[in-house]
């Protein structure tokens, strides 16, 4: 993709993050997204075949952007040697830091009328982060399916941050990082 692509797609992002701030996902027209990211109809169409596969890949490229900045924030990979944030690894207290500074207009999406989809693809990306990186020593090995494990964990995660950011994000990233902790210390 070259840099004039590249910077239709990043209007065209931009353009559909502000409009899903401002009103439900269904109530959102091409010719809104278009008007706004001032480009023509054939260009949107070149980038994205309908507005469904916008919000997928817009999504996809979000929460990804945000996982793997939590995964590469020069973090060893070796899961003993993350223990510097109140004794236990940082990936949850780097991903609430993304949301309370409204990283890429995360907290906005997922506080939107449209928000069950974006809370969707949250959780598919923290279930990604849980299965690759911090499941590798779980203390319940055996005891219960993995799978059961991810969804518990990153279902708990998205609750937790919905009930956050509801009650006016009275709660740094760090002391909702320790609560988090607090419970699903016996897991992880």
């Amino acid at each position: 993709m070259d840099r004039r692509q590249r910077r239709t797609r990043t209007a065209i992002f931009k353009s559909f993050s502000a409009l899903l701030s401002e009103k439900p996902y269904a109530k959102i027209t091409i010719q809104d997204i278009i008007d706004l990211a001032n480009i023509g109809r054939s260009t949107f169409y070149a980038h994205f075949q309908t507005k469904e596969c916008l919000l997928e890949e817009m999504c996809g490229e979000l929460f990804d952007h945000i996982i793997e900045g939590v995964m590469n924030d020069d973090l060893p990979s070796d899961s003993d040697a993350h223990e510097t944030i109140n004794g236990h690894d940082p990936v949850f207290c780097h991903l609430l830091q993304h949301i309370a500074a409204n990283t890429n207009h995360t907290r906005d999406l997922l506080t939107s009328d449209s928000s069950d989809i974006f809370l969707r693809f949250f959780k598919q990306s923290l279930d990604k982060l849980i299965e690759s990186y911090l499941l590798k020593n779980n203390k319940l090995r055996g005891q219960v399916p993995e799978s059961f494990l991810v969804n518990h964990i990153s279902g708990s995660f998205v609750e937790m941050v919905q009930w956050w950011v509801r009650n006016g994000m009275k709660e740094t990233p760090e002391e909702l990082d320790r609560y988090f902790h607090a419970v699903i210390s016996n897991i992880i």
